[in-house]
């Protein structure tokens, strides 16, 4: 690990504000409950120097105060200290920053604390997670950060522990396992308390577990309670209610599948109301007629849920997606405003999931307000305000031909957190236009769950779907005014992606771009007013933090990989520097290493080899594909955390070493050696470069 700081002083004047005036790390160890002492006074009235919380405040805005960064004087940004991160994967957190003291969480949930002014390392904890764990993550091996509560720093783990340090010292203090390890349950999100009660979600609906949020003392780590999104085997009896009322609409035996449902990302709260917010994802497996062969809603998959955070009870639900099978989670962010909305002012939820709706509820009561598109939908035509519900297009609901559908199944908007000003009023969201071809497999086996994806058979129908998406599918930032419904501005992305969100009063909005840059843009009208190149890409959100009468900003930058992006015209690649945590402030005169040589400009890539394998290997290479590797590396091997049609030649000369012997299990690959012999993973070697030599020939 590096680090650097070079001093400077800013040349705008510094804001007073309260309790901002910190001297450096564990200033807080002069005020009476020690460093990183989170309580629900302090989030009730947070400094606005301080980011108490993964978006700041309870509220989720990733909103920031303070305005001493500002349109007229971010010109002047610069590096102020950077911190090399010892991994080859992605970083999706965003940190929180506490009484000086920065804690930033990386892959396998490595938990860093750092002197935020200065980027000195004060103490790491690795909670050392199983690599064989890194099989089952969708997607990719991330954390998407952590929480403080009374001198305790949390983070939930890939193998399912929630864990407890102390934010001092980095020491554990209480560790409980949340999750059936016996089962296909990961977490890649961040942890959240309310209350005293630190709430934690998991992921594995792809790999058929039943979805629940718990809550657990965050004093002593028992389980306060728990909550499940998907109702289990009714001869086993039903939970609650909730549980009961939901069963009224799903058919067959869907408990034998898992059901899905999975709360693998976002969470907010209402202290007024007691109201915890849950996001609920898709089911498992994907295809409703396998899970429920009836039909049904199949409550509460792709849901918004308010229970009770004293209890877990229930208390209401919006459906966006009823009967998903598209991956329509509804776990992105959450985002809590009071709005004046058809002249009324209004406590309200706002939701940009992946559907591709925008989504305003009343977060009392749970009415739909507003539903309109904020990116290009084939699925549905409208929300019918009357019913609550999408009047979908016929065509959506697929067989075994495959279908375009838009949005495709990384959807309109994923986990990239979007954020609102309080000030213009708008709602900034990092929106994908993306387009996927669905289609049913024949069979489906609960004890094998996949996508439910059918990966053999109508070529003629993919490559026509797979050109319309390679031609149609791009990338924006949106500035949506929830009032009216409409989008007031957008800037294209370059390269068809981009990163998390931040807002400021400095009437800014800063994001990473996949160009491996960070840029910083007029909150009012979306004018690029400061960009810098990076090394690497900025996917998570910024947070902004005052120490010492300074502003900084800081963001993690990490695509994971190594590879960001593959222009097809040209092959051409861009590689990347290595992942950092970046601190900026203004007059910052840091500055980074240079790239290795042959990763400075970019460079071509090789043809893939030949397939030497029959046609009949090569078909069950794809069937193995679909069943084994389409969950992380895309479907028809189009993408994913590694696109594996532009392997290098050393990587293809190490393909059997990678799949059954593990060598990259620390980059989350861990052997296949349990359920594929060599024989299978040639195939899938073969199946993979046949897929590569189809575009490198373009047909």
């Amino acid at each position: 690990m590096k680090t650097i700081w070079r001093g400077a002083t800013a040349a705008a004047a510094v804001l007073a504000l309260a309790g901002t005036a910190l001297t450096g790390a564990w200033a807080g160890a002069d005020t009476p409950s020690g460093p990183a002492w989170v309580d629900e006074a302090r989030m009730a009235a947070p400094d606005p120097g301080q980011w108490l919380s993964g978006g700041r405040t309870y509220d989720e805005q990733h909103f920031s105060p303070l305005t001493q960064i500002n349109d007229q004087n971010v010109g002047q940004l610069g590096l102020a200290w950077y911190a090399d991160i010892d991994t080859e994967r992605g970083m999706e957190a965003s940190p929180l920053m506490i009484d000086g003291v920065l804690y930033n969480v990386q892959p396998w949930n490595i938990v860093t604390a750092y002197d935020a002014k200065t980027g000195k390392e004060l103490w790491r904890f690795d909670p050392q997670v199983p690599l064989r764990f890194g099989r089952l993550a969708c997607c990719d091996i991330v954390s998407r950060g952590l929480a403080a509560w009374k001198g305790k720093i949390f983070v939930a783990t890939l193998d399912g522990r929630l864990i407890a340090l102390d934010a001092k010292t980095g020491k554990q203090v209480w560790s409980t396992l949340t999750v059936d390890n016996s089962k296909s349950y990961t977490i890649t999100g961040a942890p959240r308390v309310y209350e005293g009660k630190v709430v934690i979600g998991n992921g594995g609906a792809e790999k058929g577990v039943r979805g629940y949020v718990s809550a657990y003392d965050a004093e002593t780590g028992e389980m306060a309670w728990r909550f499940h999104t998907v109702p289990g085997d009714p001869a086993l009896g039903f939970e609650n209610e909730a549980m009961e009322m939901a069963a009224k609409t799903w058919t067959g035996e869907w408990w034998k599948a898992g059901g899905g449902g999975t709360v693998w990302d976002a969470l907010a709260f209402d202290p007024e109301t007691h109201l915890l917010y849950i996001g609920v994802g898709n089911g498992s497996p994907w295809v409703r007629k396998w899970r429920s062969p009836g039909g049904g809603d199949n409550l509460f998959l792709a849901s918004i849920m308010a229970l009770d955070v004293r209890t877990g009870k229930y208390v209401w639900h919006y459906q966006t997606t009823p009967g998903e099978e598209w991956d329509y989670t509804a776990t992105q962010q959450m985002i809590l405003a009071d709005i004046e909305l058809g002249g009324k002012q209004r406590k309200v939820l706002m939701q940009a999931p992946k559907n591709g709706f925008f989504y305003i509820l009343d977060r009392v009561t749970g009415e739909l307000l507003s539903a309109e598109k904020y990116v290009p939908i084939t699925w549905a035509s409208h929300v019918d305000m009357k019913t609550g519900r999408p009047v979908e297009n016929p065509q959506a609901r697929y067989g075994e031909v495959p279908v375009l559908i838009s949005p495709g199944a990384g959807g309109g908007h994923n986990w990239n957190p979007m954020a609102y000003s309080p000030l213009t009023g708008l709602v900034y969201i990092p929106v994908t236009e993306t387009y996927m071809g669905y289609a049913a497999a024949s069979s489906f086996d609960p004890a094998n769950p996949g996508t439910g994806a059918n990966y053999t058979g109508y070529e003629a129908e993919r490559k026509a779907i797979t050109d319309y998406a390679d031609k149609h599918s791009k990338a924006w930032l949106s500035a949506w005014n929830p009032r009216t419904g409409k989008e007031a501005w957008r800037v294209p992305a370059p390269l068809k992606g981009s990163g998390g969100v931040l807002a400021t009063a400095g009437n800014l909005v800063f994001e990473g771009t996949i160009g491996a840059t960070f840029a910083a843009y007029r909150a009012d009208t979306g004018e690029k007013v400061w960009e810098m190149p990076v090394q690497n890409v900025p996917i998570a959100a910024p947070i902004t933090y005052m120490v010492d009468g300074e502003q900084y900003v800081a963001v993690n930058a990490g695509w994971g990989g190594g590879l960001a992006h593959v222009e097809r015209s040209n092959y051409a690649a861009l590689f990347l520097g290595k992942p950092r945590l970046l601190v900026f402030k203004l007059g910052g005169k840091a500055t980074l290493p240079p790239l290795p040589e042959e990763s400075r400009a970019v460079t071509e890539l090789s043809a893939p080899p030949k397939v030497t394998a029959s046609a009949e290997v090569v078909a069950r290479g794809e069937e193995l594909y679909g069943t084994n590797c389409a969950l992380c590396h895309g479907v028809a091997a189009r993408g994913g955390v590694k696109d594996l049609r532009h392997m290098t030649p050393e990587t293809h000369q190490e393909f059997l070493d990678i799949v059954i012997g593990g060598k990259r299990e620390a980059n989350g690959m861990a052997s296949f050696a349990d359920i594929l012999s060599k024989e299978d993973a040639e195939a899938i070697h073969q199946y993979v470069i046949s897929r590569a030599n189809i575009d490198w020939n373009g047909n």
